[in-house]
């Protein structure tokens, strides 16, 4: 450090420590002395400011010697002071610093007591003499006044002062280092003299004591030295960042690097939240460097232990699906071994209720879902974005167990981690969105997310915008009416269910096998659901005799239906109800019946009340096979001969009926639609009727509010109205319509809709489209190979009449075969004889006839290598390259 123009502090090399120090005054001159504040506490002191050229003179001495190394010699000793010469270099041959500054007109010559026979003191007066010639520094004209700086020690403002800046960098010098995370500055080029603390991070501190000793934190004084030794009255620019509660934060930038970044990284300094927040350079830098120390076990962190360390790394960075949100904060996933694990989010706290213990007492059906404020949607927001998804996780830390104390709860040990999906921070779109808050923990809790600084962005960005628990706006009531075994509002409930046909639900809990509670966000109530048409074991329950035993597969049949349907969206057909309240009926999941699934899978078994039902033959269809198979509930199934049976179904043949149709649509998964034409006259004396009833009096537009499995009309693209379903409402603008008569689908806005007059319901004349698929064959899952048979199709036989005969029937429609209406061909044969398609073989006696037929086809397709056959037989080694399969 250089004190004055005469007077400099210089230390040996650093040895197991900071080394020791020591003040060398140049003899024989004297430089101007620099300005100093008026000492605290003693109000007659006055600021005094610096003399002429003294600033000029400290800072060519501090430019010429601050880290370089130096000679001395010391001449003298007085009151404590040490006195001698100063050389740059490591011997004497050096520059003579004293002789420098004379030379320059920085420093004047002691000239009192000299002695004509020192050769130094000498030449010191001959160089001022020349520099007085000159009219060099001190000696120039116009004496030093406007050498003298006006220093500023105190900011009327400093937020503003900060703010003005607009956190761009300025020049500074540093003038003092207080430890090794807090500076003084003097700020270029207006002098001001400010206290900075460096953003982000905090050093071990000298703690003072009642007598005004300092006691050191372990490691204080090497952080101290670490920032002296490279800031220390260096040249470097400052970005102040922020001013909370008159402390001003900063970033010093030397063209060496980042002090605050090297601090972390050497391990000095940790991380500090309150002011990580204003760090412009990156707070993942400095992450990622405490997060290097920490690795390392310097200095502070010597003892450190990860909060993860016991976890082996497949515990601790998986992939898992995602099978139920248990709370706001907390889901349930399956991992790749079949494991079920429960993972809290890191660092975030679910909305809360600050009344619910009140509420409990007051209300015993407390429900905190729906009863505290955003939970459900924070909880919706989880469920739509992750059920059924597969996640990554990375465990952060794992919270130990506690016992219950005065007003807290025991709490299990929770895993918490971060869950992304596809790169996105679920725990940060929660913050983002207001529908959880960012935990705020003790500087040296180490148990936290590990992208903690991103989360407590993300809250304020919710904050700043208002978003959900931050919003001013009145919360959200959700009035839920719950009617699980209420027996009186489930019967006034039922006639509006059975109306509704499909209504949509979500799977709220899974009690077993075949019982259910179902949320109805339309109807917004909670309901208990028996699925229809099976039996399936029933699980273990207390009866009022004792504990009940769970059944055979109770336990296998439940977890299947969780993994299916829990919490997903659902659709339902309500048929009945039982005399507990309860509502029977069909629950579908993307196209799949439950009840024919639990029967598929050998987990039920059918029930003789399936019999009035549509899904009565696939039932029993999906029974018979599981039952020869002596699957999980058929294990023990001891099959009773039934010769009389086989022996007419030996007998049964194939019945030929074919009848004309008029096919109108065709999907890409190869089904079509077709009219019946004897009833085709009736479907266009109906058009017309309905035509000239709406040209008389044309619908109000958009008066029309559709609702899911409503009956319409609708507008076509050629301006026509038509017969129409509702499938789905996206919004008003896109709605999803089929057209019952045609078989085709389209989305239009809902001003194209309006409500079909009773007049021409389905009850004057039914559906007229009917959906089929064709039999034996079997379509290619290859993209391209489907498209060029759909292709084919749609050229021989849409929008043309042809003769068509049922074969058999399927889960979704039935399967037939049909024939051109002029040369009586069949189509499904052609393609197969064309190598577009494969033979679906059956196995029923009396359709082997066709089945053989089809498969001499197959071959000389094969033999010809037409198509799909190009490359061979594909179905075996060549199945999953070539996106078949068998």
């Amino acid at each position: 450090m250089v004190l004055s123009g005469c007077a400099i502090i210089v230390r040996g090399q650093p040895r197991g420590g900071p080394p020791p120090e020591r003040q060398i005054n140049l003899s024989n001159i004297r430089a101007g002395a620099l300005a100093r504040r008026a000492a605290q506490g003693q109000p007659d002191s006055k600021d005094t400011p610096d003399e002429p050229w003294a600033f000029q003179a400290r800072e060519f001495l501090r430019k010429k010697l601050i880290g370089k190394e130096v000679c001395f010699t010391v001449e003298y000793k007085n009151m404590h002071r040490e006195y001698g010469m100063v050389y740059l270099g490591k011997d004497t041959t050096g520059e003579n610093i004293a002789e420098s500054l004379v030379s320059e007109g920085l420093a004047t010559v002691r000239r009192e007591g000299f002695r004509g026979n020192n050769p130094e003191q000498a030449r010191l007066c001959d160089l001022e003499d020349q520099s007085k010639a000159s009219k060099k520094g001190l000696w120039s004209e116009g004496g030093g006044a406007q050498t003298i700086r006006n220093i500023k020690y105190t900011i009327e403002n400093p937020r503003n002062f900060v703010d003005s800046l607009h956190q761009k960098p300025i020049n500074a010098i540093i003038e003092h280092v207080r430890d090794g995370s807090v500076v003084r500055a003097l700020l270029l080029p207006d002098y001001y003299l400010v206290t900075v603390m460096l953003s982000g991070i905090k050093c071990p501190t000298f703690k003072r004591e009642g007598d005004g000793t300092e006691t050191p934190e372990p490691f204080a004084a090497e952080a101290r030295f670490f920032t002296e030794s490279r800031l220390l009255q260096r040249d470097v620019q400052i970005i102040l960042e922020s001013c909370p509660n008159q402390i001003i934060l900063g970033t010093i930038l030397h063209p060496n690097g980042n002090i605050t970044e090297l601090l972390l990284k050497e391990g000095f300094a940790r991380c500090v939240d309150w002011s990580m927040a204003v760090y412009t350079q990156g707070a993942e830098k400095l992450r990622a460097a405490e997060r290097s120390a920490k690795e390392r076990k310097v200095r502070i962190w010597k003892d450190y232990v990860a909060p993860t360390a016991n976890l082996d790394q497949k515990d601790r960075q998986f992939v898992a699906k995602v099978m139920q949100v248990v709370n706001a904060d907390a889901m349930v996933v399956k991992l790749n071994s079949g494991e079920y694990k429960t993972i809290h989010l890191s660092s975030i706290r679910p909305p809360r209720n600050e009344g619910e213990e009140k509420n409990k007492d007051k209300d015993k059906r407390f429900r905190p879902l729906y009863d505290i404020p955003y939970m459900f949607e924070a909880r919706e927001f989880l469920r739509k974005k992750l059920i059924g998804k597969k996640v990554n996780v990375t465990v952060d830390y794992i919270r130990a167990a506690t016992g219950p104390g005065e007003g807290t709860p025991a709490f299990p040990e929770r895993t918490c981690a971060t869950v992304t999906i596809g790169g996105i921070n679920i725990a940060e779109a929660l913050v983002s969105k207001g529908l959880a808050t960012v935990i705020r923990y003790r500087q040296d809790d180490d148990q936290r997310s590990s992208h903690y600084d991103e989360l407590l962005a993300a809250e304020a960005r919710a904050i700043k915008n208002g978003k959900g628990l931050h919003s001013k706006k009145e919360v959200p009531i959700h009035r839920v009416a719950d009617i699980s075994g209420e027996t009186q509002k489930a019967k006034q409930f039922l006639p509006f269910l059975q109306r509704a046909g499909r209504s949509e639900a979500v799977v709220e809990y899974v009690f077993s096998g075949s019982r259910l509670k179902l949320y109805m966000p339309k109807e917004t109530c909670l309901i208990t659901f028996l699925l229809a048409g099976i039996e399936c074991p029933r699980s273990s329950r207390n009866t009022p005799g004792g504990v009940q035993v769970a059944e055979p597969f109770s336990d296998e049949a439940m977890l299947f239906t969780k993994e299916l349907v829990l919490q997903r969206e659902v659709e339902v057909e309500v048929e009945s109800m039982d005399k507990a309240g309860n509502f029977i009926g069909w629950l579908h999941i993307e196209g799949v019946n439950l009840s024919v699934a639990l029967v598929e899978n050998a987990l039920s078994k059918v029930h003789f009340t399936a019999e009035r039902s549509a899904y009565y033959k696939t039932l029993v269809a999906a029974e018979e096979g599981c039952r020869q198979r002596k699957e999980k509930v058929w294990a023990n199934y001891e099959e009773k001969p039934v010769e009389e049976v086989v022996h007419l179904s030996e007998e049964k043949e194939r019945v030929a009926n074919y009848k004309p149709v008029y096919v109108t649509e065709i999907t890409d998964t190869l089904h079509f639609y077709a009219q019946d034409v004897e009833t085709g006259s009736q479907l266009e004396n109906l058009m017309e009727t309905m035509r000239a009833e709406i040209a008389a009096q044309p619908p109000v537009e958009g008066s029309y509010s559709p609702r899911r499995g409503d009956y319409c009309i609708a507008k076509f693209a050629d301006g026509e109205w038509y017969r129409a379903r509702v499938e789905k409402v996206e919004s008003p603008a896109k709605v999803h319509v089929f057209y019952i008569d045609y078989g085709n689908r389209e989305v239009v806005s809902s001003t194209r809709l309006a409500p079909i007059p009773p007049a021409f319901s389905t009850r004057t004349l039914p559906v007229q489209a009917t959906e089929y698929t064709f039999a034996f064959i079997q379509v290619p899952q290859d993209e391209d190979a489907r498209a060029d048979v759909v292709d084919c199709v749609v050229r021989d036989i849409q929008n043309s009449q042809c003769l068509l005969n049922v074969e058999y029937s399927g889960a979704t429609c039935p399967h037939v075969t049909i024939q051109f209406g002029d040369t009586k061909d069949d189509v499904g044969l052609g393609l197969v004889k064309e190598g577009l398609v494969m033979v679906d073989v059956r196995k029923e006696k009396h359709l082997q006839k066709m089945v053989t037929e089809y498969l001499n086809s197959q071959e000389s397709a094969k033999s010809a290598r037409l198509n799909i056959w190009r490359y061979g037989d594909f179905r075996a080694d060549d199945a999953d390259e070539f996106g078949y399969s068998r």
